[in-house]
């Protein structure tokens, strides 16, 4: 039986604790805005890299405030290890979050400073399945969706050709070009308004390279109408797909149950709910029932918040 505190009565919340998972007060290594709106955070971790997985998430929440209240769930987007201050000790462990400001819990965090303290629950979450080596690969990515497909595109590419296509409203949606270039990821840009690369959904590229790559996997992330546009569209060309749902969190452990979502042959009758934060984030598209997924369900990191 655990304690959850939130600066107010402690509650004791059954939950089962991962080998790897951990709660600990850490500081900020730097906090950046790369877009306008969009900033780029380095925490200093420890035991996190190591074991973080491509597609697992943390709980983060403000150290010394009040508000907000519960911790916000972010992707991980990738982990590291930086030069020891001083010949023998050891490499000092980060990791990095991208999130995007949309309300007053990550309006905090964009004030936050090197130094800050913070508190960082992780590595938490089912992230993806590689899939067979060789296999032709396709990441979609929509907007701050493209977070979890950074880790997951680092080990694709030892194995496979991969290929991310990636969108978003408009030219200042458009992240970490550069750091997948570097992967060596053959990267396809589009957005709605055509600021940057080819103007239109991602999901019209998508059909285009499904079209020559029949036999690819595909990996999605991004708000809810574009998975649900990608499950189509992988369905009717008969290729596997696992997304990863951007859900709203409270607890991030399947303690609270605030971020369930309903899997494949739900009823009334025989409900099936799925956690999103225990039996995902990532799940493979037939284990959802797409047809009662609502616009409430696969909120981006920090909505509404």
């Amino acid at each position: 039986m655990t304690p959850v505190l939130n600066d107010g009565p402690v509650l004791f919340l059954f939950m089962e604790r991962t080998p790897t998972m951990k709660n600990f007060k850490t500081k900020i290594l730097s906090n950046e805005e790369i877009s306008p709106g969009y900033f780029r955070m380095k925490i200093l971790t420890s035991g996190i890299a190591q074991h973080a997985r491509p597609g697992q998430f943390i709980m983060f929440r403000v150290q010394r405030s009040l508000p907000p209240l519960l911790r916000r769930p972010f992707g991980i987007f990738q982990t590291g290890l930086l030069a020891p201050d001083c010949d023998g000790l050891p490499p000092r462990e980060f990791l990095e979050i991208l999130y995007k400001v949309v309300g007053s819990g990550t309006e905090i965090m964009s004030r936050l400073h090197e130094g800050d303290l913070v508190e960082v629950l992780g590595p938490l979450g089912k992230g993806f399945d590689l899939g067979d080596s060789g296999r032709e690969k396709i990441l979609v990515g929509g907007g701050i969706g493209l977070v979890p497909l950074y880790m997951l595109a680092q080990e694709l590419t030892k194995t496979s050709h991969v290929r991310l296509l990636m969108g978003g409203r408009t030219r200042d949606d458009i992240l970490a070009v550069t750091e997948f270039g570097r992967l060596g990821v053959e990267t396809y840009v589009s957005t709605d308004d055509g600021s940057l690369g080819e103007e239109g959904f991602v999901t019209q590229v998508l059909e285009r390279k499904l079209k020559k790559f029949p036999g690819a996997s595909v990996y999605a992330c991004g708000p809810m109408p574009m998975l649900d546009a990608v499950q189509k569209i992988c369905r009717a060309h008969k290729v596997p797909l696992q997304v990863s749902l951007e859900a709203l969190m409270a607890c991030g452990v399947g303690a609270c149950l605030g971020c369930v979502v309903k899997g494949s042959g739900h009823t009334e009758e025989n409900p099936r709910y799925l956690c999103s934060c225990k039996e995902g984030p990532v799940f493979r598209a037939e284990q959802l029932d797409w047809g009662k997924l609502g616009d409430e369900q696969g909120f981006c990191e920090g909505c509404k918040s």
